[in-house]
């Protein structure tokens, strides 16, 4: 089974001195980011910053966002990554048509679609069916600013789980969910990736450093979890994989099949 990153550290494109501690911050991907977080007049320099870091080899994942199609920098910052053996990419504000213009630039590249806008994600569907994507993103803050629905309490849950339920209709790595804003208050974070991780998610986005830690533990299975998961296990394997039953109820394939994600979760 395939491990999956949990955690998707942004930062700046235009702040080559915090590629290095974002790399050892304990994210299982890093996002150098050449949109939202750098300036019109810094987008050349963040740019080049970015690919000389991404030259060097570094051991650890890392994703470019690059700028959104119909932008000026999109066909430059595609040029950049086709230039870097393996450099994998981020598209923001993400749609059927960049999507595949993206992936035909960038053939065997990993792409993560960002869904950020109501357009895209009520033509999800055609999104996830652009062959060579990879995993869906949720941009929960700009979809909330553009639809109007604040992302507070479970208002978006109806719209997560969609997003979840095409990812996996797609055969797609489960999504990664939106940004916490809050960076301070681990126990804020831990409760947001927990509920993440409930509505089916696999990962979350994160802005800072200090968000890494919780969200990476929110999304590790707990010691009662792998208990039960290993149970389960040897209990199916003593019945020859026959159904049979585990603190009085039954467990067939399914129940397997959970316990082994389980297991392969707590490895990531």
């Amino acid at each position: 089974m395939k491990k999956i990153s949990r955690s998707f550290l942004f930062v700046p494109g235009d702040r080559p001195e915090r590629f290095a501690k974002a790399a050892t911050s304990g994210a299982h991907d890093i996002i150098l980011d050449l949109e939202d977080a750098v300036s019109i007049d810094a987008k050349p320099r963040a740019r080049e910053s970015v690919r000389e870091w991404l030259a060097k080899g570094n051991s650890t994942p890392a994703l470019v966002r690059i700028n959104s199609a119909g932008t000026p920098w999109f066909e430059e910052d595609l040029r950049m990554i086709a230039a870097v053996p393996n450099a994998a990419v981020m598209l923001p504000k993400a749609d059927e048509r960049s999507l595949a213009h993206v992936v035909s630039q960038l053939p065997g590249r990993r792409v993560v679609a960002l869904i950020e806008t109501v357009a895209a994600y009520l033509d999800l569907k055609a999104v996830c069916a652009v062959r060579g994507v990879e995993q869906l993103a949720f941009g929960s803050v700009d979809f909330s600013t553009e639809s109007g629905i604040a992302d507070e309490d479970h208002a978006l849950d109806a719209v997560r789980t969609q997003i979840v339920l095409e990812s996996i209709r797609a055969g797609m790595l489960p999504p990664i969910d939106g940004v916490s804003v809050n960076f301070s208050d681990a126990s804020l974070i831990a409760q947001d990736t927990l509920r993440s991780r409930q509505l089916g998610f696999g990962a979350k986005l994160c802005i800072h450093p200090a968000q890494v830690v919780p969200v990476n533990t929110a999304f590790a299975p707990s010691s009662a979890e792998l208990d039960w998961a290993r149970r389960v296990l040897a209990a199916f394997d003593v019945s020859g994989g026959a159904a049979t039953a585990v603190d009085g109820k039954m467990i067939d394939k399914p129940l397997v099949d959970k316990a082994q994600r389980i297991i392969a979760a707590a490895q990531v």
